[in-house]
């Protein structure tokens, strides 16, 4: 905040933080406070116990909020609506036969975490879960209705994508800082997804959606079998979840070239006109204006009732999107008071190796105040010296860019608004979430980490 200074130590601020968090448990686990107002209400007790000015704290909480929203409710919203249109049409449930005629009932979420890597390439993690829900759930509901046996390996595909793979926009930060090759970046990561998807996404997932039963929730209401007696083809509903996602890959592929020097963002119009059309709302958008037209007028569905099926869409997703933003308000208020680079001064000279120091002080800053995406820039910022410093192979410093981008991920909990995002969208409670979500990421850092360590070493 401009004009202040925080005068806490990273002690007293991990104090503050953790007392905060443990806060947020006992009213949600034991009192049944509702999470939207819990957030809120610790996000303001934090920002007076942490210090930032009381002339100050609405506007952190109000930004914070509103910055998260800003990326998440359009995604949530129109994601819905696509797949409401997608479930309403008989869509889904079409789609969902043919995954298990081709993959069989037993390896189902295989099949769905399989397809989930190959859509996690090019579109955000957010948006492409929003955007598999509905084929995630047509499956769960006609192979036993346990929604956590199929959406936890898909759930976890995303995030491995997101994670280490470029385009995406954490692999990237790290690679510009520490100056690595970005298609060395990218090979090395697409050649540990699947493994790193595998142990720690399918089996997993897999594990936990047969130890925790949970029915499918209604975010795309209820099944009308007389709607479905006209459903599309399978090609149809297929072509209609790619659209998003090449409309996607374009804006992905032009950045990249930007990058290259290929073409010229900042003065080529049509690249700008381009990026914008693939940026991940306005592609939601065609996407939902396009399965309208395609799963509702053109099956005989107009005005009115085309208008109820899509005003539908939002009702259950509302409380989705504004517990999310209440945990990026969380989480900003954390990073407002400083404790981001309170723990970066502390944590610079633990005197580790440089790719163990690096992850470690990722993971560090990933756990304290939730975005990973701070906890990469920063921690990369920090090690980039160092690393530039140290007489490194090529590879070596693909192993520790992928390293650093392992611990950013690590144990997502109540101060990251994706906790939030994946628990409500898959209608677990919070103890619930945190066995099954919290875990998954931690382990999906760890098993990433000693991945990097083994390329490390071979480099």
């Amino acid at each position: 905040m401009e004009g202040w200074t925080q005068t806490l130590g990273a002690g007293p601020l991990l104090g503050i933080a953790a007392a905060a968090i443990a806060l947020i448990l006992v009213l949600v686990i034991v009192f049944k406070l509702h999470a939207f107002l819990t957030l809120v209400l610790v996000s303001l007790i934090t920002a007076f116990a942490t210090g930032i000015p009381a002339s100050g704290i609405v506007e952190t909480l109000v930004s914070s909020f509103g910055g998260t929203l800003g990326n998440v409710a359009l995604l949530i919203g129109l994601g819905a609506m696509l797949g409401k249109m997608v479930e309403h049409s008989g869509g889904a449930r079409i789609l969902a036969e043919k995954m298990v005629s081709v993959f069989g009932e037993k390896r189902a979420p295989f099949g769905l975490g399989l397809a989930s890597l190959i859509m996690g390439f090019p579109i955000f993690f957010d948006a492409g879960l929003v955007v598999m829900l509905p084929i995630i759930f047509a499956v769960a509901r006609r192979l036993g209705n346990n929604v956590l046996l199929f959406g936890m390996p898909a759930a976890a595909a995303f995030s491995v994508m997101h994670v280490f793979v470029p385009p995406h926009p954490g692999p990237v930060a790290a690679t510009e800082l520490y100056g690595a090759n970005l298609g060395l970046v990218l090979l090395v990561g697409v050649i540990i997804a699947f493994p790193l998807w595998y142990l720690t996404g399918y089996l997993w997932g897999t594990y936990v959606g047969r130890r925790y039963i949970l029915p499918v929730p209604a975010l795309f209401g209820t099944v009308d079998d007389d709607v479905q007696k006209n459903p599309p083809s399978v090609g149809t509903v297929i072509a209609i979840l790619l659209l998003p996602l090449l409309l996607i890959f374009m804006n992905t592929g032009l950045d990249f070239l930007d990058g290259a020097g290929v073409v010229d963002a900042e003065n080529e119009t049509w690249v700008q006109v381009l990026s914008t059309i693939g940026s991940a709302p306005v592609a939601l958008l065609i996407s939902v204006l396009v399965a309208t037209f395609v799963l509702g007028n053109r099956r005989g569905e107009h005005g009115t009732a085309l208008e109820k099926v899509l005003d539908s869409a939002l009702g259950p997703v509302c409380s989705v999107i504004l517990i999310t933003g209440a945990g990026g308000m969380f989480g900003g208020v954390l990073r407002t008071s400083g404790i981001g680079d309170a723990l970066s001064d502390s944590l610079a000279d633990v005197g580790l190796p440089i790719i163990v120091a690096a992850y470690v002080i990722a993971l560090i800053l990933r756990v304290a105040q939730g975005s990973a995406t701070v906890a990469l820039v920063t921690a990369a910022g920090l090690m980039a010296p160092a690393v530039a410093a140290g007489d490194f192979s090529v590879l070596q410093i693909v192993a520790i860019t992928l390293a650093t981008a392992a611990g950013s991920v690590f144990a997502s909990h109540v101060n990251d608004s994706g906790f939030w995002l994946v628990g409500r969208l898959m209608g677990m409670d919070v103890k619930t979430t945190l066995k099954t979500w919290t875990v998954q990421q931690a382990l999906e850092s760890v098993v990433g980490f000693a991945l990097c360590l083994i390329i490390f070493w071979i480099g």
